[in-house]
């Protein structure tokens, strides 16, 4: 459920969910051997760091 689980942020991240909000860390999807926007399910080559249709960039690790 934490966003990050040593980061001591665990009741942050817990009034969050509780109101919706996603903590987790949010990646690419993959296709075969493309990257898939989550927001807009564009396919990009496994090199996008952002994508270039909706603009979504995935949450740093």
């Amino acid at each position: 459920m934490a966003s990050a689980p040593d980061s001591g942020d665990d009741v942050f991240d817990e009034f969050l969910s509780d109101r919706g909000h996603e903590t987790e860390r949010v990646g690419w999807d993959r296709n075969y051997n493309k990257l898939q926007c989550p927001d807009c399910m564009a396919l990009h080559d496994e090199s996008a760091d952002d994508c270039t249709v909706c603009g979504w960039e995935p949450t740093p690790a």
